[in-house]
């Protein structure tokens, strides 16, 4: 396949990290991306240069084009995390080698040439060849939120309750972890923001639902939380919601905190808790388990691939947009909910 010189791509207009935090929403887009054309750029020995197919929007995106994200951001290059497409040129590596002209999802990772543009730049050890049996607006959403859901997940079989308590849960990440969890038998609890949700989660198999916009919101979540004890809480949103959970959970409790959607201050209304009832606070980043359980990286690839094959997971699509119309589109996309949103080169 002969290569451009040159690509399009939504390059970022910050440097580094903000200093100035913001809410896990995209409100608008000039302030953090432009879109520009840039030269194509080369892989280094271990690394695949792909022609994108599809890229993926996640949480972490956003929270990485806003300067929020535990990678600093490089001025000029283009966002984006993840995607699907085809290996068009490698380094020298001979595993590198081997994916040339293979259809692979992939994560950039610490390339900082991402995903949202015609060319992305990964290291091979981070592509996956896919199935083909695997659509590409699954690949293209593989490795985040699938392997995000099989890693938590595991905390909460190796936790042994069988409630568990998660924020967001009408976000794809959710649903993947709640049809893990009615497999297995156990009991989601999720909050959600619509009433309209509530259905669709109890149908994919979460025990309860709650409605953090309910006028019972408090008076519900206390009588879960008493009927339950729950003591795996995986919350998405921090905020004055999640430190309401946290406080109605019961003792050992441990709440783990892998997103910022609200960026309203998060407090620990009794810190006392933390000593008397033993309670835990802790953080989950993929990029850190992907390092540490290396051996579990390869069959859970393998489980979520398959899970996407045979109909027992699969990505929700609000849109699907164009390149050369993200910067119109995207904040509008994003805002609807129960569905992830695709950039298309």
């Amino acid at each position: 396949m002969a290569l451009a010189s040159e690509m399009k791509a939504l390059l970022l207009v910050g440097d580094g990290y903000t200093k100035t935090p913001s809410a896990g929403a995209l409100e608008a887009m000039e302030p953090y991306l432009r879109p520009g054309s840039i030269a194509v750029p080369e892989p280094s020995p271990t690394q695949a240069l792909i022609k994108v197919g599809l890229a993926s929007i996640n949480p972490s995106d956003i929270a990485f084009i806003k300067g929020q994200y535990g990678q600093p951001r490089v001025k000029g290059r283009p966002a984006g995390f993840e995607g699907v497409g085809i290996v068009v040129a490698t380094g020298d590596d001979p595993y590198a080698k081997s994916l040339e002209g293979k259809r692979v999802a992939f994560a950039t990772g610490v390339s900082n040439w991402g995903s949202w543009a015609d060319y992305a730049v990964a290291e091979a050890a981070s592509c996956i060849p896919l199935l083909d049996t695997v659509r590409d607006e699954d690949a293209a959403a593989m490795i985040v939120n699938p392997l995000t859901a099989l890693a938590m997940f595991d905390i909460v079989r190796a936790e042994g309750e069988r409630a568990f308590v998660m924020t967001a849960g009408a976000s794809q990440l959710c649903k993947l972890i709640t049809g893990l969890a009615k497999k297995e038998g156990f009991r989601p609890i999720v909050t959600v923001r619509r009433d309209e949700q509530i259905a669709l989660l109890k149908g994919l198999g979460a025990s309860h639902v709650l409605n953090e916009k309910a006028a019972d919101f408090k008076a519900a979540l206390r009588e879960v939380m008493k009927a339950e004890q729950p003591r795996i809480f995986l919350d998405a949103v921090t905020g004055p919601l999640a430190s309401a959970i946290f406080h109605a959970m019961p003792k050992r409790s441990r709440w783990i905190v892998y997103g910022r959607l609200d960026a309203e201050p998060t407090v620990i209304r009794e810190p006392g808790q933390l000593i008397f009832q033993h309670k835990r606070v802790e953080g989950f980043w993929l990029a850190e388990w992907m390092r540490a359980f290396r051996d579990r990286l390869g069959p859970a690839v393998l489980e979520a691939q398959k899970r996407f094959s045979d109909g027992r997971w699969s990505t929700g699509v609000t849109a699907v947009v164009p390149l050369d119309e993200a910067m119109a589109r995207l904040p509008a996309e994003l805002a609807k909910p129960n569905g992830k949103v695709f950039i298309k080169p």
